[in-house]
């Protein structure tokens, strides 16, 4: 751990901190200047975060399953799918990179949403089913 986690740490056990700001002033006091994104990716490497109005660690919880939780049509071409928030780039890398899902174009991912374009609109269902049974949203798949 550094010199600047090691302040943070300190700084959050001996002050009820309610903003960032404050923080890095305190910091800076100490001789560090933490940029405000820096010092935000300080918080979250840490599991600091804002709590009843300060800031404090945080046991981080069980990660959430990656999961797709459905796919939607929007013909003619486009399949929308919705995973837990976070998972669809990761999920979208998978669809690209799965060589047996004939007629998939591609895919463009946000983080909770996945659009699969479709290279031709009669092959939309196919390629629903197909996708569908690669993220096991079809019971009985294996």
């Amino acid at each position: 751990m550094g010199d600047l986690d090691e302040a943070i740490l300190r700084l959050l056990d001996v002050n009820e901190i309610t903003d960032q700001a404050v923080l890095q002033r305190l910091l800076e006091g100490e001789g560090h200047a933490p940029s405000q994104s820096t010092l935000s990716r300080h918080l979250k490497r840490l599991s600091i975060q804002k709590v009843n109005g300060r800031y404090q660690r945080v046991e981080p919880g069980p990660a959430e399953p990656a999961q797709a939780i459905r796919v939607l049509e929007s013909p003619p071409n486009l399949l929308v799918l919705k995973t837990s928030p976070g998972y669809a780039q990761v999920v979208a890398v998978m669809l690209d990179r799965t060589p047996d899902i004939p007629g998939l174009a591609g895919t463009v991912a946000g983080d909770d949403t996945v659009f699969i374009a479709v290279r031709d609109p009669s092959l939309l269902a196919e390629v629903r089913d197909q996708v569908e049974r690669l993220l096991r949203l079809v019971p009985g798949s294996p």
